[in-house]
C-alpha cells in the first residue's frame, strides 16, 4: 500500500452524516446507548478518550454518544487497507498506525500528540485490539505517552455490552442495550525537567488501566506481556 498520511484529518460535513443520517439513528434504535459521565468530556480543547474494546462496536457508538465533538481515532493500517473502511475513516477522520512497526508506532504517537495539541478528541483503545475474553488486558503505553508529551487529560471510558450485542465470530450484531461510562479526567506530568521515562509511562498506563476497569467492571486479565 502507498505511504500513508499521518493524519487523515477528514470531514467534518461527513462526520455529522455519519452521526444523524447514514449510521447514527440506526445505532441507537439497536442498542440504546445509555451514558453517563458526559460531563466529563471537555466542551473544548485537546484530550485523549481511552477505552476497553471488546466489540467492533466500540469505535461506532463512542462518538456517537460524545455531543458536539469529534473524536479522532488511533486505526489499524490493516483496516485502512480495504477499499469500503479505507473511504469510510478517510471521511471520519483518524491516525493511522502500523502495530509491528515501532517506528510507525512512534510516529502515530507523534501524530496523536500533534492532534491533541490542535485541539482535537483522540480516542484509543489501549488494549490495541479486542479482548479475546472479555477481560481487560494489560493496556500499552502510547495512551500515557500521548498524554505524558501533549499534556492533556485522559478521559477513560467503560463499555458495557457490545460483546453481547455483536460478539467475536458473530455475523450481525444483535439489538440488545449498552452502557458507556465516561470518568473523571486523569492528568499526568513528567516530574521537574526530567524526560518521560518508560517506567513513567508504564505506571501512568497502569492508571488509566485502572480507570478503565472501575467504569467497566471487567476482570483484569493478569499474565499479559509487557509492552
Amino acid at each position: 500500500m502507498a505511504q500513508l498520511p499521518s493524519t487523515w484529518d477528514g470531514s467534518r460535513a461527513f462526520w455529522l452524516f455519519l452521526k444523524f443520517v447514514l449510521l447514527g439513528p440506526a445505532l441507537r434504535l439497536l442498542f440504546r446507548p445509555k451514558v453517563s459521565g458526559l460531563e466529563n468530556i471537555p466542551h473544548e480543547g485537546g484530550a485523549i478518550v481511552a477505552a476497553n474494546h471488546v466489540s467492533f462496536l466500540d469505535p461506532l457508538l463512542l462518538p456517537l454518544v460524545i455531543p458536539r465533538r469529534r473524536v479522532m481515532f488511533l486505526t489499524k493500517v490493516k483496516y485502512i487497507d480495504k477499499p469500503v473502511l479505507r473511504w469510510f475513516l478517510a471521511g471520519a477522520g483518524v491516525i493511522p498506525v502500523a502495530t509491528d512497526d515501532p517506528r510507525a508506532v512512534s510516529d502515530a504517537i507523534t501524530a496523536a500528540v500533534e492532534a491533541v495539541r490542535s485541539g482535537r478528541l483522540v480516542g484509543i483503545f489501549p488494549e490495541g485490539t479486542r479482548s479475546p475474553d472479555g477481560r481487560l488486558h494489560r493496556g500499552k503505553t502510547g495512551v500515557a505517552r500521548i498524554a505524558l508529551d501533549s499534556g492533556a487529560p485522559v478521559i477513560p471510558a467503560g463499555i458495557i455490552g457490545t460483546d453481547l450485542a455483536f460478539p467475536r465470530g458473530a455475523r450481525l450484531p444483535r439489538a440488545r442495550s449498552v452502557r458507556i461510562a465516561f470518568g473523571p479526567p486523569l492528568r499526568f506530568a513528567v516530574p521537574g525537567n526530567r524526560t518521560r521515562s518508560a517506567s513513567l509511562s508504564r505506571t501512568s498506563t497502569e492508571q488509566v488501566m485502572a480507570a478503565i476497569r472501575g467504569l467497566s467492571g471487567q476482570q483484569a486479565a493478569e499474565a499479559d506481556p509487557v509492552h
